[in-house]
This record gives C-alpha cells, structure tokens and sequence, in this order.
C-alpha cells in the first residue's frame, strides 16, 4: 500500500472532530492536527482543542506543545510534520491530518518558499516596536520595502504583516519577489476531504458552540490568560473578544454575540480559501459511508 496522509478539512463548526476520530480508527491512523492555535498549550476551550479522553481514543500530534510566548509559523510547521512523517511511514501506511488551518494544510501539501531564518535579535525588535507603538509604523516600512506584498497582505493581520517585513529587513530584498509559490512534490498519496454543510446549518453550530464554550469556562480561561494577550497566539477570536470584555469595551453578552458574529465570518474565510483548490472532494459529514468508502478506493 501506498504511504497515505488523508487531509480531513473543513470551516470551523462543521464537525470534523469527531468524524477525523471514527476514520483514524477505521484506517489506524494517527491524527496530526492542523489547528494553528491548538498547538499551544492552555487555549483548550476556546480552540476546541481535543478532550482527554479523545486524545486517548487516538494518538495526536502538534496538539498542546508550545508556550504562548513561542514564536511558530506555517513553515516551521512544514518542517517539522514533514520530518515527522519520515519517521511515522517507516512502520505505518496512514496518516490523517485535520483542522482548519488553511496556511498550515498547504503548508504540508504544497510546501512553502524557503525564507530565511529570522535572526532573533531582529524579532524582537519588531515585536517590541509592535507592542509599543501598534502595527501602523510596521505597516509603513513595509509599504516602503514592499509595495506589491504591502496591496495584497491582509494588513489587519499582525502575524503576515510582521513576518514579510522581517524578511524584507533581513534579506534586503521585497518578500514577494521571494514567493515562488511552486509545489513541492511530496513521497506520499495526499487525499483531501472536504466537509461542507449548508450556511445556515453551519451558522447554528457555531452559534451553539460558542454557548457551549461559555459554559464550559471560555471567560474564566481568557482571564488567566489575559497576561499573554499581546502574543500572536491570542490574536484568536473568543479570547479578543473576552479580552474587550475584561477591558471594559464590551458588555459580555456583546463579546458573545461577537465571537459568534467573527467566527461566521471566519468560516467564510476559510470556505473561500479552500474552494480554490480542485483537489479537495466535498462531503457532508453525515455521509460517513460515502467517505469512508471513496477513501478506501484511493488508497
């Protein structure tokens, strides 16, 4: 049998938990998430992060590893997934990787330019004039270095804007005239199911699931965290809004009705950005047998 990773993706809310659980199962695989922010550790509600007893039901990997005032990107996310199937397909055949992230799924895919290291000194001084002054003066140095990247990034965006202008400090040169954007081919079969529900239905999940977080403790674990929230990992939504709560801004049944309102929004996002891919076969999640059965055909 060919070496396999399954790639199980979908909107956040569409279900992809529980079904990724039941075919790692079927297919005995083990799980690599591709959740940007579950990766860290103490974010476990508000990232949906997987529960201890499903994490016992079937080995995860990148779930819960690192401190929310370590520095990680889709590239150092390629690198260590890819080195760490090297190692998995010497005694297995499949992987499956879920999540939502949609620079991290490509990352694996299709690869990502190689761009320098960034040489710490120079992160930090950025980071520091970001926490001091905001993301406005690192706006315009980049639309100086970088006028190409500076009209197509999302400029709301701290985590792109901050890295392109770190690689144009640190090469010398604009960071789109570094994006080659060519595919890397991988030593191993990629299947790639997508999960799709009707808006509506999706929107009521998410709705649900924001209640659902809120009971379980969502305020409680953004007040701990409250400390760390100039970190990129908390540049989430739940915890940004939780935190305009604690800081006074929003009265807390706004701050809910604002996670659900931002988390709709990003569940079109990641639509918009997964429908450009023709290699993704669409499902609804309820149609287990059908996906089940297709992957069994692509082996």
């Amino acid at each position: 049998m060919a070496k396999t990773l399954i790639v199980l993706l979908g909107p956040t809310g569409v279900g992809k938990t529980e079904l990724s659980l039941r075919i790692a199962e079927k297919f005995k695989a083990e799980i690599i998430s591709s959740d940007s922010r579950q990766i860290y550790k103490d974010m476990r509600i508000g990232t949906a992060a997987p529960t201890t007893e499903q994490l016992n039901r079937v080995k995860h990997h990148f779930v819960g590893e690192l401190a929310l005032t370590d520095y990680y990107s889709a590239a150092q996310y390629e690198n260590e997934v890819i080195h760490f199937l090297e190692n998995y397909y010497q005694k297995n055949d499949t992987a499956l990787m879920t999540g939502g992230s949609m620079m991290y799924i490509d990352a694996v895919c299709k690869g990502i330019d190689d761009l320098p290291t960034i040489d710490e000194s120079l992160r930090k001084e950025i980071i520091r004039l970001y926490e001091t002054e905001g993301l406005q003066p690192i706006r315009n140095q980049l639309k100086t270095l970088d006028p190409i990247y500076y009209n197509q990034v999302d400029l709301m965006n701290p985590k792109r804007v901050i890295h392109a202008l770190e690689i144009c400090l640190m090469t010398g040169k604009p960071y789109s005239s570094l994006r080659t954007n060519s595919v890397k081919k991988r030593p191993f079969k990629i299947i790639k199911i997508g999960l799709l529900r009707d808006r509506e239905e999706l929107y009521q999940r998410i709705n649900r699931r924001v209640d659902e977080m809120i009971k379980e403790g969502l305020l409680l674990e953004a007040q701990k965290l409250y400390p760390f929230r100039s970190y990129n990992a908390l540049n989430t939504v739940g915890y940004k809004e939780l935190f305009s709560y604690i800081d006074g801004d929003l009265s807390l049944e706004e701050a809910i009705e604002k996670i659900k309102r931002n988390t709709r929004v990003y569940s079109r996002k990641q639509m918009t950005w997964f429908k450009r891919d023709p290699e993704i076969i669409w499902f609804n999640p309820e149609n287990e047998i059908d996906i089940v059965d297709f992957i069994t055909k692509n082996l």
